[in-house]
């Protein structure tokens, strides 16, 4: 790469300056493909509730690698072996991790691109990046895949104590205003240190690791699954799902040149090259600007559902802790079938049903071990005398019903 390295300065609301530490970190941040999460919803629709909720994907990206820049020193104070090919490798993992992101992130997930998660789409910039930098993302690549040798460097990445954690719940808590989801990241990591080659908490960071699981079921249940953004998301991925059943059916349907690489998407379809090129092409504004355009479509169904999302006139929305009754369902799809102009096979687009789970610690998954004085080991939900600390750890499922809001 041609450029000139200078001293790049970024002013983050949470942390501060955030410099770049190196050639490569300042290269990748300049480069089209990571300049794209500038376009792309850290929150998905979540502004839609939360008015301040329009932070990116850019903005958390260099939060983590200053979290990552963090979390290195402090541990290579506590005796950690950090290589500075290993720095390099942890700051260019944590910076690229989330680039697979497609519009509104985590909301058309899967819908898009089936069958294939944004670490996979991330995976395949990275080594695509790591074509046109010579080789100098190889351990970050490793590191990102969670095949290093050294396993806390891969949990550093990728864990239940991870920067992207760490970053994710203390950004999105200041821009929602939900302040039960500030979490101190920096009190975090200095208590964060390495034993048996794994990522650990010292003992007298229980009680902060007791606080960020807390916090990150706050944040779950009031924000990233509150019930407004979860029936806007859902009207997200049916009108994608509208959309690319009338372009099956050679309708006229506009879209921007690289939403109709998309729209048109099969799923025995390989993600090359040249769709990796599409897809670094696509953001938010494709999707908006669809929106825009499909309110006036001929389809009602299309229509209807593009002006709901533009108009924030969402869907109905119950949530309950017990199974939708089926008799609710059927006088609401009767309600449709007889008030709105669609076929039947078309009345699930306004009228449906699903569950929603969180577990805000999954014990089976990379636990997080508590560092006693005496060196031993212990699970967090052992070590705490916390007992919604155990709670946490069960997963907790909920039903939920979407519906015209005429029919109520």
């Amino acid at each position: 790469m041609a450029k000139t390295n200078k001293l790049k300065i970024f002013n983050d609301p949470i942390y501060g300056f955030i410099g770049t530490p190196n050639e490569l970190i300042f290269n990748l941040i300049a480069h089209p493909y990571f300049q794209r999460l500038r376009r792309i919803s850290q929150m998905g629709l979540s502004y839609l509730v939360y008015p301040g909720a329009h932070h990116t994907r850019f903005h958390h990206a260099l939060g983590c690698m200053h979290l990552m820049r963090k979390a290195i020193d402090v541990l290579r104070f506590k005796q950690a072996v950090i290589s500075e090919e290993e720095e390099k490798g942890l700051l260019a993992a944590i910076l690229l991790h989330d680039i697979g992101h497609g519009p509104f992130s985590h909301a058309l997930e899967y819908t898009l691109v089936p069958n294939i998660s944004h670490e996979t789409i991330s995976l395949r910039f990275m080594e695509k990046l790591n074509e046109e930098f010579k080789g100098e993302l190889t351990m970050a690549i490793s590191i990102f895949k969670g095949e290093h040798p050294k396993k806390f460097l891969n949990q550093l990445v990728s864990s239940q104590l991870d920067m992207d954690r760490l970053d994710y719940l203390k950004r999105d808590s200041f821009y929602t205003g939900v302040a039960e989801g500030n979490i101190s990241s920096e009190r975090m990591i200095t208590m964060l240190n390495v034993c048996e080659g794994e990522l650990v908490v010292e003992e007298k960071g229980i009680y902060s690791v007791e606080k960020f699981l807390m916090a990150r079921r706050f944040m779950y249940w009031q924000v990233y699954l509150h019930k407004t953004s979860l029936v806007a998301e859902q009207l997200l991925i049916k009108v994608i799902r509208r959309a690319k059943h009338l372009m099956s059916e050679q309708q006229e349907v506009f879209a921007s040149e690289a939403l109709r690489s998309f729209l048109t998407y099969k799923e025995d379809v390989e993600f090359d090259g040249q769709k990796l090129q599409s897809f670094s092409m696509l953001d938010d504004v494709d999707i908006i600007a669809a929106l825009k355009a499909w309110q006036n479509h001929d389809d009602f169904v299309l229509a209807r559902l593009s002006q709901m999302l533009i108009n924030r006139n969402l869907l109905n929305i119950k949530i309950k802790n017990k199974p939708i009754n089926v008799d609710l369902i059927d006088s609401k799809t009767e309600w449709v079938s007889n008030n709105y102009k669609v076929e039947n096979e078309a009345l699930d687009y306004f009228v449906f049903s699903g569950e929603i789970s969180n577990r805000a610690y999954n014990e089976n998954r990379q636990n997080i071990n508590i560092l006693r004085k005496n060196g031993k080991l212990t699970d967090v939900a052992k070590a705490s005398d916390h007992l919604n600390l155990k709670a946490l750890a069960k997963t907790v499922t909920k039903y939920y019903v979407c519906y015209p809001k005429e029919s109520v």
